[in-house]
């Protein structure tokens, strides 16, 4: 009887945003997620949660590495980068030999100095393991496909859900890839093809009659043609700045590289054809309330995705907050801002004192100026909370140091650290009732579908100062290089860029594991 196989599983997960004016560093991942060894081996959602249910259901030994993970921000600073990298790899070289490699990736992340940091970690990952062990990774589809992903990994598997329902799913989809191709069943060609198309992901829904649910179907329905292992389909995060960055498909069939050239490239012109769609409508904030006030009703949702912490902005926008006090509104409302200095004068100052504070815009002050306010300081907690379900499901979190401070019907929450948006989490953490609230102010440009769903009236997105805006027609990108869309809404004799690799696996062991030795064929061609 052949021995079980050895699959080690690790990453460095988190999205990055180079408009912010701040890096993401270790004590991010700290505050976030930061699984070691036999830590790893405790999640029990998400994507590293599917794999290791995967694996185990299938009797693999796993190897467990190292698991980082952290909310969106700015770039990594090279020292974090190198920290968790040389520590992931470590583990990998101290564990050796293993059979295969999964990694529950982003895809969207980047490192000051070195840039693409999924494309040179599953480079280093290569280098330790060699040529003849597969790698598999799992992406969120907002990832930026690099060339060095789609040449050192033998099967990119993206998330099919935005809002993110299937993280889960897609990490046993990721397993049952990988050891597809250690028995030999399957021999993956992959495909990549992208187009310059770099927009936000407010219309970039994969549910109902939105433009890009029709391309994700569309991809999908690949999946019943014989010989297509899986298809993928990609809304960049548009706030990264990487050469070669545009959406579209990924296609991986069994051994057929011509099939899987011909279908992603459908899934990119199609991509490309409904661009203008992928666009939303704006409103000023003080449109957006004046419109909510005749609504009947509520809650309003106020969609404030220009600071969306989810996108790697600082939440530290004071924009709508500014507008509902200028209105101003007798209704309830409730608004979240990041600010470190506030939240501590809070916490000095106690429960129940009214106090005057300067709000906002002191994480990254290049959105916008603080405000002055008077209001009551309704409850102080250390802002730790529990995710009710998406990414990090489960996962006790921390925002630091929190307030619910009153300013006549508003209700603001302070916070020292940004969080991610999945549901109400965070308001509900500090006793605020979203249920008979006015006015929300939301900082996330979809998760409010699922965090909000059967109970809000109306969602209006709001065009404000910020590094995640709603439309990216105003922003001018320093390594994205030629034309894309929106800053040139036509380009003449435009063709899809398509990544290829494709792996031939000779010779197996009597257990069915391919040899280490096999060679390893990969190209990438650019047209």
């Amino acid at each position: 009887m052949s021995q079980p196989y050895r699959i080690a599983v690790g990453t460095i997960f988190t999205e990055s945003n180079h408009l912010v004016g701040t890096f993401t560093d270790l004590a991010c991942f700290e505050r976030t997620e930061l699984r070691r060894g036999h830590q790893v081996l405790e999640s029990t959602d998400g994507v590293v949660g599917g794999m290791l249910s995967g694996l185990r259901d299938r009797g693999a030994d796993i190897v467990p590495l190292l698991v980082a993970t952290a909310v969106p921000g700015g770039i990594l600073s090279r020292e974090c980068y190198l920290t968790l990298k040389t520590e992931l790899l470590k583990r990998l070289r101290d564990s050796m030999p293993v059979d295969g490699v999964l990694l529950p990736l982003h895809g969207g992340a980047a490192v000051e100095e070195i840039g693409d940091l999924e494309g040179d970690l599953v480079e280093a990952v290569r280098n330790e393991v060699g040529s003849g062990t597969p790698i598999v990774g799992t992406l969120d589809l907002h990832a930026h496909v690099s060339g060095k992903m789609v040449e050192y990994t033998e099967a990119l598997l993206a998330w099919e859900t935005y809002p993110h329902r299937d993280t889960y799913s897609t990490g046993v989809r990721g397993v049952r890839m990988l050891l597809d191709i250690l028995d030999g069943r399957v021999r993956p060609a992959m495909a990549m093809a992208k187009v310059p198309v770099i927009v936000g992901g407010i219309m970039g829904s994969t549910e109902g009659s939105a433009p890009f649910a029709d391309v994700m179907r569309f991809a999908k329905a690949m999946e019943q043609r014989p010989g297509v292992l899986s298809t993928s389909t990609f809304l960049v995060q548009p706030y990264l700045d990487h050469p070669g960055m545009g959406g579209g498909g990924l296609v991986i069939t069994d051994g057929d590289l011509s099939m899987a050239v011909e279908l992603s490239t459908q899934i990119a012109e199609m991509y490309w054809e409904r661009r203008f769609d992928l666009e939303p409508r704006v409103w000023t904030p003080r449109e957006a309330i004046a419109s909510g006030l005749e609504m009947e009703g509520g809650p309003i949702l106020l969609l404030e995705t220009a600071d969306s912490v989810g996108g790697g902005a600082a939440g530290d926008s004071v924009a709508t907050l500014r507008a509902l006090l200028e209105n101003p509104v007798s209704v309830p409302a409730l608004v979240p801002v990041v600010d470190p200095e506030a939240a501590a004068r809070c916490h000095k100052a106690g429960a129940g004192t009214e106090i005057e504070l300067t709000l906002g815009h002191k994480v990254d002050p290049r959105w916008g100026q603080p405000i002055s306010v008077t209001g009551r300081i309704e409850k102080l907690t250390d802002g730790k909370f529990v995710y009710s379900g998406g990414i990090w499901g489960g996962q006790v979190v921390d925002m630091g140091p929190s307030v619910r401070f009153r300013i006549d019907s508003i209700q603001v929450l302070i916070c020292t650290y940004p969080t991610y948006d999945w549901a109400d989490e965070q308001y509900r953490s500090v006793g605020m009732d979203t249920r008979n609230a006015k006015f929300i102010v939301v900082k996330n440009p979809m998760n409010y579908r699922v965090g909000y769903e059967g109970m809000f009236t109306e969602a209006l997105v709001l065009d404000t100062p910020g590094p995640t805006p709603a439309v990216l027609r105003h922003v001018r990108f320093k390594e994205l290089k030629g034309p894309y869309f929106p800053a040139q809404e036509e380009i003449p004799g435009l063709r899809p860029v398509v990544l290829r690799r494709e792996r031939r696996l000779s010779g197996a062991d009597s257990g069915g594991r391919p040899d280490k030795n096999a060679p390893l064929k990969g190209t990438r061609k650019w047209h």
